[in-house]
């Protein structure tokens, strides 16, 4: 126990992962070209088994989930050209298809995790001084693919913390069918990725400033057509193309149901293995004006890319992050502008914290090193654990460090308002360490946030348990700052 846990006040909230909450996810099999074949026997069944069998799968099944049957359409559509789509298909045998190749997928049957806080931007209708809020966490099921799911609640006056009751049905969040590109941003990306050669340039070139996935494939289309050459290289150009179109989408949920309901489920190549680790911000621009930002971990079982979300909580816009600074974990954007231009917490090397700026939020560049491990529970590692918090006294940032047998353990800083380049405080010892209570879980001996909310001179710091659970603890901010200002 650090002496610093005198200043935590723990919650008897306790988020715990949910086998029962499943989601419907496509069913691809292995091989694919077995889809052919599973086709053809669903239509050799006569039309009244057919209706049978499907009313059995909806009697089922339906009030698991919401839009059972939109969402076994799209997985019918998903497979069509496996047959011949000459073929007369009612609507019950294209229901049924798409229920073959769908699957229930318990989203958070392994841990409920990594959660992170912000204002909701719907504070009508509360008691005075009290706060509504929306949580972020990382939902982990079978295969260890992680995605993300929402937990909402409201902090009183006095800051109690209560978290609203979870929508039992759950849902993948609907993927726009036709998202846009900038032009710009897709053809830095290219070149960064060491695909801006010919073939990128003249697939790119006709397209407008703002341009749509549909449009790109055209373009492909009409260029590979039109060219009598096309290389080894050019058909990997082909690859990288799309797989950064695919890298970058849009999805969007329904108010009219909770936002619990909703799950933001890996969707594209980038991060087929996971979502994993969103920071969230509450962003205020120059203008007053507030956007939401989320900053996560896109994973495809080799390859970790850093990547930014804006949404504002009904649509969530997936892109990818561009520059020398876009190399590694834990990228966490500061809630406003400093000096005019963006500021986002990085770590380059493993094991620092770096701070880096920029004029668009899209492209960051020139990291510089602020904080390096010190002291003896953070040598292996430090990193932060979510957006810097802004208080009178400056940037307070909560840090996560690694120490012996992999031990992880929360901490924090404090930054100057004006230049966070400057470390005005820091605590020699954790805030937050595992205890033998929760150091058993899916990940032993861990405690991790990414991202606090600061309300009424406390700081509220949702965080999770050996990456199985989370739980809530509650610090008075002038004791904390006291602390830090006595390193």
């Amino acid at each position: 126990m650090s002496k610093n846990d005198s200043l935590l006040n723990h919650t008897k909230i306790f988020l715990s992962p949910d086998a029962s909450r499943v989601v419907l996810r496509r069913l691809i099999p292995n091989p694919e070209d077995r889809t052919s074949s599973i086709i053809s026997r669903i239509n050799l069944l006569p039309e009244k088994e057919v209706v049978r069998t499907l009313r059995s799968v909806v009697a089922r099944f339906s009030r698991r989930h919401l839009r059972t049957e939109e969402v076994l359409l799209s997985h019918y559509e998903s497979v069509k050209s496996f047959f011949d789509t000459d073929y007369d298909v009612s609507d019950a045998r294209k229901l049924l298809i798409g229920a073959y190749f769908t699957q229930e997928y318990a989203f958070e049957a392994v841990a409920l995790f990594n959660p992170s806080m912000v204002p909701h931007p719907d504070q009508t209708g509360l008691p005075a001084g009290s706060i509504r809020f929306i949580m972020s966490l990382r939902a982990t099921g079978e295969g260890h693919i992680s995605s993300i799911t929402f937990r909402t609640g409201v902090a009183d006056s006095s800051c109690r913390v209560s978290i609203d009751p979870v929508s039992q049905q759950a849902a993948i969040a609907s993927p726009q069918c036709d998202p846009s590109y900038d032009k710009l941003c897709f053809g830095h990306k290219l070149a960064e990725m060491g695909f801006d050669n010919d073939f990128s340039s003249a697939v790119i070139a006709p397209l407008a400033d703002s341009f749509t996935i549909r449009q790109l494939h055209e373009s492909l289309s009409g260029f590979i057509r039109s060219t009598h050459r096309y290389s080894e290289r050019d058909r990997l150009s082909h690859d990288k193309i799309l797989w950064l179109a695919y890298s970058n989408y849009e999805v969007h949920v329904s108010e009219e149901q909770p936002l619990s309901s909703w799950v933001i489920f890996p969707a594209s190549p980038s991060e087929k293995n996971g979502i994993e680790d969103a920071r969230f911000v509450r962003f205020v621009d120059d203008d007053n004006s507030v956007r939401y930002f989320a900053t996560y971990t896109a994973y495809d079982g080799k390859v970790i890319l850093p990547q930014l979300i804006e949404t504002d909580f009904t649509y969530f816009k997936m892109i990818t992050l561009n520059g020398d600074a876009i190399q590694n974990k834990g990228m966490a954007l500061f809630p406003r502008k400093i000096g005019g231009k963006y500021a986002m917490l990085s770590r380059q090397d493993s094991e620092s914290i770096f701070l880096v700026y920029s004029d668009n939020i899209h492209f960051w560049y020139d990291p510089v090193r602020i904080v390096r491990p010190k002291y003896e529970w953070e040598f292996m590692q430090i990193g932060n654990c979510g957006s810097p918090v802004e208080t009178e006294a400056g940037w307070l940032v909560l840090t996560h460090g690694v120490g012996p047998l992999r031990q992880y353990a929360i901490g924090a800083l404090l930054l100057d308002r004006d230049d966070p380049s400057k470390v005005l405080g820091r605590l020699e010892e954790p805030l937050i360490v595992p205890t033998e209570t929760s150091r058993d879980g899916y990940v032993p001996n861990v405690v991790y946030t990414c991202g606090c909310l600061l309300h009424n001179g406390k700081l509220i710091i949702p965080y999770a348990l050996s990456d199985t659970k989370t739980t809530v603890a509650i610090v008075d901010l002038r004791s904390l700052l006291t602390a830090l200002h006595g390193e």
